[in-house]
């Protein structure tokens, strides 16, 4: 078979034949699957994967990569921080560890209102500038912010629960 020919037919497998079949929701998908979902190429990927400790996708024979619906979830806040909302590799470090995993993932499913989003970015830019000048207090305006965020957050956190103990209410 001629490159030429063997080319063809990838190109029409990969549009149709090998798109025709939708996976579950919860089944795991391959890198490639990933990479064309999110719109971005597969080293992007494997280059997260090395900054971001939190992504971690099964590993099986040969190295080939099954991304674990929460794994595609992380992936995407990750992108989206970083190509929507303009974060710097550093920058999205920082949100993992003083927003936690949680925060990426549910950036990632939309589930973030813009407004908390801002919030977060703003004092993860603040924390950034502190660090240049270690030792600097926390002035007045940087604290109002952080009770603000955390106003929000309870808030979010108490809708959350009512939610949950209407659905559990709705189960039993």
């Amino acid at each position: 078979m001629t490159r030429t020919a063997l080319r063809v037919r990838v190109e029409e497998r990969q549009q149709g034949i090998g798109l025709s079949v939708q996976k579950s929701p919860d089944a795991f998908r391959t890198i490639s699957e990933v990479a064309t979902e999110l719109d971005v190429p597969q080293h992007v990927l494997r280059f997260w994967e090395s900054k971001f400790n939190q992504i971690r996708p099964l590993k099986r024979g040969g190295g080939r990569r099954y991304y674990r619906p929460e794994d595609v979830d992380l992936l995407r806040g990750v992108r989206a921080l970083l190509y929507n909302d303009g974060y710097t590799i550093k920058g999205v470090q920082k949100v993992f560890r003083e927003q936690g995993v949680k925060f990426v993932s549910e950036t990632g499913k939309g589930l973030i209102d813009a407004s908390v989003a801002e919030r977060a970015r703003e004092a993860v830019q603040r924390s950034e500038d502190d660090e240049r000048s270690p030792g600097a207090p926390i002035d007045a305006i940087g604290k109002r912010v952080l009770e603000t965020i955390l106003e929000d957050l309870v808030a979010l956190k108490d809708e959350i629960d009512e939610t949950l103990w209407e659905d559990e209410g709705e189960e039993g």
